[in-house]
């Protein structure tokens, strides 16, 4: 009597389970458009480029090396990337974490290891926010590693979220109309510092981590820190959301639209010296330069 052996049972997706999928390509698929024309706005990434990642083991980070792995495969231009990380030494911090995952997916990668944990609490009284002392040594370091391994490129993984918290906070608190730039020469004047997640919702990388269960490496030295005022932002910035989601893309949109001869910075714009009969600035806008419609938008 002829055996047959057994054959697994291939079952079908599930509709639920198909709808996950569809889902997830679909936020993928936003994330790698919306950082695709960020690059392309502001010219970020070029022929020959080597990009230096900075990966700290958070989601937005480890979004940004993906989604630049993908643009890669499919980009016209030839550009590098090395993931680098920066041990700060702190308490608890899984050493092996982000290692095994970078040779997982098979990344160049360097770990630099510098205690500037123990500097910044030896220093930031307790109680007090460590987030300028600490980025200010992050920052030296990085610059450093990026010139000893050719890198002219440094990504960062600040997305349209980080960029509208610091534009209410310098409001705020610095009395200055000041964001976050995409795009920027470092300043020991090397290297361009990037930021092409300029574009993505915090929303869409949350996410996104999650459907790529990305090891995510929680910080205590500055993450967990409730009298941040980027928290306060964060806060702000969700209840106009669910008051008008429109507020947010405008607020956005408005980084991009300025108008100086409508401020009052004499540095941008001549005041003591206009008069009648001079040409009208071109600035992009158009219509009546001295009296705005109050429902103009």
């Amino acid at each position: 009597m002829t055996q047959f052996a057994e054959q697994p049972i291939t079952l079908f997706p599930t509709r639920a389970e198909q709808k996950e999928a569809y889902e997830a390509h679909m936020l993928e698929k936003r994330l790698t458009k919306q950082v695709g024309q960020a690059i392309a706005d502001f010219n970020m990434i070029e022929e020959g480029d080597k990009v230096m990642v900075c990966v700290s083991g958070g989601k937005d980070s480890y979004g940004l090396l993906k989604v630049l792995m993908l643009m890669r495969e499919r980009a016209p231009i030839h550009f590098d990337l090395v993931a680098v990380n920066l041990d700060q030494k702190q308490p608890g911090f899984p050493e092996e974490v982000l290692p095994t995952y970078l040779r997982s997916i098979n990344v160049p990668f360097h770990i630099e290891e510098q205690d500037t944990y123990s500097i910044v609490k030896r220093v930031i009284p307790e109680g007090k926010t460590t987030c300028s002392l600490c980025s200010r040594l992050r920052r030296g370091i990085l610059y450093r590693v990026a010139k000893e391994l050719g890198c002219n490129k440094i990504a960062l993984g600040h997305h349209k979220d980080d960029i509208l918290q610091t534009l209410l906070l310098n409001l705020f608190y610095g009395g200055r109309i000041k964001g976050m730039p995409p795009k920027l020469v470092s300043d020991n004047g090397e290297h361009t510092v990037i930021r092409p997640l300029a574009y993505c919702r915090e929303r869409d990388l949350a996410r996104y981590a999650e459907e790529q269960q990305f090891p995510i490496i929680p910080c205590n030295l500055c993450g967990s820190q409730e009298n941040l005022k980027r928290k306060e932002m964060a806060q702000l910035l969700a209840q106009w959301e669910k008051h008008n989601p429109r507020w947010i893309a405008n607020l956005f949109t408005s980084l991009s639209t300025v108008v100086p001869s409508h401020l009052m910075d004499r540095k941008l714009f001549p005041f003591e010296t206009i008069k009648p009969g001079d040409p009208k600035p071109q600035y992009g806008m158009q219509g009546d330069t001295a009296f705005d419609s109050e429902d103009e938008c």
